[in-house]
């Protein structure tokens, strides 16, 4: 019993900053949400037209990272000092490359990609507009979410977690002033600049440049990295590592959030209320996932470390205590969410239409939560582990045979609404656990014990 006692208390150690972080986030994407909200169904669905695609491209950066974790913890786990410092370096490579291509390929589409999506004409505009602000700090954005990878592969969650916290801090506060006109509030006239759905792309990018530039600042005084003495030197063997472990992620959240644009697209073609109810629960529901995307930052890590050590008895215990954590936990979020959907939704629109329909579908994805939660820590185990061509083929299969046809056959062919398809989205969840829980009971991943 100590023995789990002591891996608790690691898994803990390891959670507490990633859920704080992922907290953090979730409720400056609600203040975000709100203040855009604030100004009508337009804006909230102009905002949430092109937010599966930049979901999209954050993710690809993201992918990328696990490619470095997974390097990284696997290092650290073998005590190999000196990898882990050559990874660390390939970290910058990788994000200068990635944030570059990523920043001109955004740009290039922001004025079409309203209209690809099928978008109402009347919010095409601000839609294409807000993309295109906050796809111009795209690099800095990259190296957040590259770089805070490999230092979670290294055990420092903390960072990370102080970056996020003053990149929302910046948000809100840069929000404040450029989405609302100068008002008075309590006697004291507040200057504002009134832009709308623009100041809130705008200072979606200052915080975006705010905190890569943190965390370029933060990442070099690491000490795990030592580049005090090491400096900066491109290593093709450790960077290819990095490369096929991450190519893998990358087209695994390339197909899952492809298939969410063209989810989005689906749904967008019903009308600005259900659009806009899907884009405002979809964020809502954010809040009951963090204590799955919490723990998965630790499951990765200390699985990385496990395979390290080649302790395929430590993966196990790893993974089975920290999906049964996380189980409770979101089976508790599920409940919550079931009972104040309504209650939620209404902080983020007035519109009564809105809240009714995204009550329902809230309602409906709340069953599901602690299906999701392991799910998550399965992802995260695996990406850990290296393992993630086998994902990336399930995702590849629930996604598009799931998910996808199974919301065109709603729509198209019985002509049902959005809670048809939302329950479209509970399947594709459900089958894609089964299948990664499958594979980890079976032992598929053992090849990546010898890999050296």
């Amino acid at each position: 019993m100590r023995k789990y006692q002591t891996q608790i208390k690691s898994i803990f150690h390891l959670a507490w900053p990633a859920i704080v972080q992922e907290a953090l986030n979730v409720v400056v994407t609600y203040v975000d949400t709100a203040m855009v909200g604030a100004l009508g169904a337009s804006a909230s669905a102009a905002v949430g037209l092109t937010g599966s695609v930049g979901w999209l491209v954050s993710s690809i950066a993201v992918a990328f990272g696990i490619g470095v974790l997974a390097v990284c913890a696997q290092a650290d786990g073998a005590k190999n000092e000196e990898k882990v410092k050559k990874a660390g370096q390939q970290a910058l490579f990788m994000t200068f490359i990635v944030g570059i291509t990523l920043t001109v390929i955004c740009l290039i589409i922001s004025p079409f990609l309203p209209t690809w999506l099928g978008g109402d004409v009347s919010i095409r505009h601000e839609a294409s507009m807000y993309f295109m602000i906050i796809s111009i700090p795209l690099l800095l954005r990259t190296a957040v979410l590259i770089l805070s990878s490999a230092l979670r592969g290294v055990s420092d969650m903390k960072t990370p977690m102080l970056i996020h916290f003053y990149m929302n801090i910046v948000n809100i506060i840069v929000n404040f002033f450029l989405i609302y006109p100068t008002q008075k509030y309590f006697g004291i006239t507040i200057w504002g600049a009134g832009l709308g759905v623009k100041g809130a792309a705008i200072a979606t990018a200052i915080s975006f440049a705010f905190g890569g530039l943190l965390m370029f600042k933060h990442y070099y005084q690491n000490s795990s990295f030592d580049f005090h003495h090491t400096g900066f030197h491109f290593d093709l063997p450790i960077f290819k590592e990095c490369l096929r472990i991450g190519i893998p992620v990358v087209m695994e959240r390339s197909v899952i959030c492809l298939g969410h644009v063209t989810f989005a697209s689906l749904i967008a073609k019903l009308g600005v209320v259900p659009f806009a109810a899907h884009t405002i629960a979809l964020q809502a529901e954010q809040a009951f996932y963090i204590p799955g995307y919490g723990f998965q930052s630790a499951a990765s890590t200390l699985v990385g470390n496990a395979v390290g050590e080649r302790s395929e008895n430590k993966v196990k215990q790893v993974t089975y205590l920290i999906c049964i954590m996380t189980f409770l936990l979101m089976l508790i979020a599920g409940i919550l969410l079931f009972f104040f959907a309504e209650q939620l939704m209404s902080i983020f629109t007035p519109d009564s239409h809105v809240i009714e329909l995204g009550t329902n579908v809230l309602r409906i994805v709340s069953v599901s939560e602690p299906i999701y939660g392991v799910l998550v820590i399965l992802e995260g185990t695996f990406n850990g582990m290296g393992d993630t061509k086998g994902p990336f083929l399930y995702s590849l299969f629930t996604m598009w045979g799931i998910r996808i046809l199974g919301s065109w056959i709603m729509i198209h062919i019985f002509s049902l609404g959005l809670q048809a398809v939302w329950i479209m989205m509970v399947c594709d969840n459900i089958a894609r656990c089964f299948l990664l829980t499958r594979r980890f009971f079976k032992r598929k991943w053992l090849y990546r014990f010898n890999i050296e």
